[in-house]
């Protein structure tokens, strides 16, 4: 695998790492400060977000680490261009499921998140554990590119 592509991962990892621990710092670390958030809503309107005012939106939820929820994140594909990049990839935080479109650049050396756009779908879990869910809903990720966590 080339640097470009670990790196990327690795980013990709930590972004992963944040949503779970809700750690508002650690996603700062990756994103952009120019970055906003694009987000699709349950309602079909669209809303852009300045990256600050996301991050202090993180800072008021509680992790749902904390909460005991069970993790699955999965990075669906990674795209690059010189030094542009495009993540997809998709993590949970029941009842909400996340399918989320990271672009990002390299900057003075680094992969940053310049533009994060995401859609959520609210799933009913129908009192199915997480292996379940995971097993009804499936998905059509190359294995290679799947990164799950326990």
């Amino acid at each position: 695998m080339d640097t470009d592509v670990c790196a990327l991962a690795d980013l990709a990892k930590t972004y992963f790492d944040a949503a779970y621990e809700m750690d508002a710092d650690k996603f700062a670390s990756i994103f952009h400060p120019a970055c906003s958030v694009t987000k699709l809503g349950e309602d079909g309107s669209v809303s852009v977000t300045p990256i600050e005012t996301w991050l202090a939106g993180v800072r008021s939820l509680q992790a749902p680490k904390l909460q005991g929820l069970s993790r699955h994140d999965e990075l669906l594909s990674i795209d690059v261009e010189k030094g542009l990049a495009l993540l997809k990839l998709k993590l949970q935080v029941p009842p909400r499921y996340f399918t989320d479109m990271l672009s990002c650049l390299r900057v003075d050396g680094a992969w940053k998140i310049v533009q994060k756009v995401t859609a959520i779908e609210r799933r009913a879990t129908l009192g199915l554990g997480l292996d379940e869910q995971i097993a009804v809903k499936g998905s059509d990720a190359p294995e290679n590119l799947r990164y799950s966590h326990p």
